[in-house]
C-alpha cells in the first residue's frame, strides 16, 4: 500500500470513471486501474463496482477511501511542519539571560528582534547560571546569555560584546570629582555587593583577591546583602556605600540629577564578557544568527553601551 494508490482511490471515488481520475493523477487509465486493482488484492476486498458506463464505491470501499482522505490530508500536514522547520525562524526560540545581564539587554533586544524576525517570538526567563546552564542541557531553553568564562559539555559559545567594570557612587561622594578609581582603594569603603550565587559577585572578588579577604575579616564593614543590581544601586543612591557595576547597568541617568556619579577603573580596568550558550546539537543556527546579529544593531545603535 502506497500513498500514490491511496491518491488513486480517493481521486476515483470523486470522479467515478476511470479516464477522468486518471487525467486528474497525471497518469494512464491502465496505470491508475492496475493500481487500483493491487490495492484491492492486497486488501481481499472489493472497493469499486465497475460496469460499462460507471464506476461506483461499495459500502467498506466508501470507508477506506475515508481513511485514505485522512491519511492524505496528514501527510500534507507532514510536509507543512517540515517546510516550517526549514524556515528556522519561523518558531517561538527560548532564551535564557543571567540577572545581571537580562534587565539591561533585554529591553533593546526584544524589539529589535521583533523587527528582523517578526516570524519568531521569544519566550524569556532570567536565572542564575547555574539554573540556566540545567535548563539548556535538558532543552527546556535553546540559548542562554552569560558572562564568560562559561564551559559546558557539547555546548557551544559565541561572545556577544565586552563591558567594563565602573564604581557607582552618591553625588556629593569624596571621590566624585576625580577622574578614575583604583582597584584597591575599594577596600577603603563600604563596598555594596550582589549576594553569592551570583556570577557578577564572583567577577568583582576575581578581580580584586583583597574584598575577599576584607569579607572574611572580623572587622568586615563591607556590606553584601543586594539581591539584584537595582537594589544595590538604590542603596547607594540612599548613600549606604559605594558599588561597582557593568556599565550597561550604571543607570545614572534613571535618578535625579546630582544624585549619582560613575567613576572608570585605573586601567586595566576589570571588564567582562557576555556571550551566548547553545546545544551544539540545536538545529536552528539560524535563530542564534539571529540574536547575535541583533545584540550587534543594538551595540552600533549604542542602545547597549560597551
Amino acid at each position: 500500500m502506497t500513498l500514490t494508490e491511496l491518491r488513486y482511490i480517493v481521486t476515483l471515488a470523486q470522479e467515478r470513471h476511470f479516464g477522468r481520475a486518471a487525467e486528474r493523477c497525471f497518469v494512464s487509465q491502465p496505470t491508475l486501474s492496475v493500481a487500483v486493482k493491487k490495492l484491492e488484492e492486497e486488501l481481499g476486498v472489493p472497493l469499486f463496482e465497475r460496469s460499462k458506463s460507471t464506476v461506483q464505491v461499495t459500502p467498506l470501499g466508501e470507508r477506506v477511501v475515508e481513511q485514505a482522505q485522512r491519511v492524505l490530508e496528514q501527510t500534507s500536514v507532514i510536509k507543512e511542519l517540515a517546510t516550517a522547520g526549514r524556515d528556522q525562524l519561523a518558531t517561538p526560540l527560548r532564551l535564557g539571560a543571567i540577572y545581571t545581564i537580562g534587565p539591561y539587554l533585554l529591553p533593546h533586544l526584544v524589539p529589535e528582534l521583533a523587527r528582523s524576525a517578526p516570524q519568531m517570538p521569544l519566550y524569556i526567563e532570567e536565572g542564575f547560571t547555574g539554573n540556566l546552564r540545567r535548563k539548556l542541557r535538558s532543552g527546556e531553553l535553546d540559548a542562554i546569555i552569560v558572562a564568560l568564562p562559561f564551559t559546558e559539555t557539547d555546548v557551544l559559545t559565541k561572545a556577544l560584546y565586552a563591558e567594563e567594570f565602573e564604581v557607582l557612587l552618591p553625588a556629593d561622594h569624596a571621590w566624585a570629582g576625580r577622574d578614575s578609581v583604583h582597584k584597591e582603594e575599594l577596600l577603603q569603603e563600604r563596598l555594596l555587593l550582589l549576594g553569592e550565587g551570583h556570577c557578577f559577585r564572583d567577577q568583582i572578588l576575581e578581580a580584586c583577591p583583597a574584598i575577599s579577604q576584607k569579607l572574611a575579616s572580623p572587622s568586615n564593614t563591607l556590606t553584601a546583602e543586594g539581591g539584584s543590581l537595582e537594589t544595590i544601586r538604590h542603596m547607594v543612591a540612599s548613600k549606604l556605600g559605594i558599588t561597582v557595576l557593568p556599565h550597561s547597568a550604571i543607570g545614572t541617568s534613571h535618578y535625579e540629577s546630582g544624585l549619582l556619579t560613575s567613576l572608570p577603573f585605573v586601567a586595566p580596568a576589570p571588564q567582562r564578557t557576555v556571550a551566548i550558550a547553545w546545544r551544539a546539537s540545536f538545529p536552528r543556527p539560524k535563530a542564534i544568527d539571529a540574536i547575535t546579529d541583533a545584540v550587534a544593531r543594538c551595540r552600533q545603535a549604542d542602545s547597549v553601551p560597551a
